[in-house]
């Protein structure tokens, strides 16, 4: 067995250890058009026009995260839709994935002896698996071949005034990421999509929601 080769095999288990103790950020892009009352006694209820969606359990816990969010910000959450001023219609989802290739060029005898081993040698982080990481590099001067697959989540969010069914936002939140785990990406969505709550009309801004913080 080649030095490199033993090395590698050494210091692989302290990387990955090392890379399982980060956590990493959720991004969203989040495009919002407003003209929102200010919550002067203003009510609201939170209800999907999607037929899949109404009445499922899924459905009702990301409802009552719209619901957290909008009562945080100083609106009333009424018992029925008769009795609530703003309407809040909900739709989240995400697609099959697209599975991408990428190809990277080997180090080949770069590292430990033959131009030193702390240069060329990392190891990819997880998270940014195949989003163009400069520190993948086969330790066995190969080309290294790998395919990842990139979902796309969203979470559409539109509200109406109750009375004549004035339109008051339009707001959507979508995310890549290599995971297609609904109960994971909707609560980021949502909190995405409630940063700086109701925004500047007719901007899309970046969101980045920090990692859950470790109890």
């Amino acid at each position: 067995m080649s030095l490199t080769r033993s090395l590698a095999k050494l210091f692989a288990p302290m990387a990955l250890l090392a890379l399982s103790a980060c956590a990493t950020p959720f991004k969203a892009d989040v495009s919002r058009f407003q003209q929102m009352p200010a919550p002067n006694g203003e009510s609201f209820v939170v209800q999907t026009t999607n037929p899949k969606l109404e009445g499922g359990l899924e459905f009702a816990q990301y409802a009552a995260l719209v619901a957290e969010q909008l009562r945080a910000k100083g609106y009333a959450q009424a018992q029925t839709p008769q009795a609530a001023s703003l309407v809040v219609n909900l739709d989240y989802g995400v697609d099959g994935g697209q599975t991408k290739v990428v190809s990277r060029p080997g180090m080949g005898y770069g590292g430990f002896g033959y131009g030193g081993f702390g240069g060329p040698w990392r190891y990819r982080s997880p998270f940014y698996w195949g989003w163009d990481d400069p520190y993948w590099y086969s330790p066995w001067g190969y080309p290294e071949v790998d395919s990842y697959t990139v979902f796309t989540s969203y979470l559409d969010m539109k509200i109406n005034r109750t009375r004549d069914g004035t339109r008051v936002f339009e707001g959507k939140a979508k995310a890549r990421s290599t995971d297609d785990s609904l109960p994971r990406l909707v609560p980021n969505l949502v909190t995405a999509m409630f940063n700086n709550f109701p925004g500047h009309s007719g901007e899309e801004v970046r969101i980045t929601v920090p990692p859950p913080t470790k109890q």
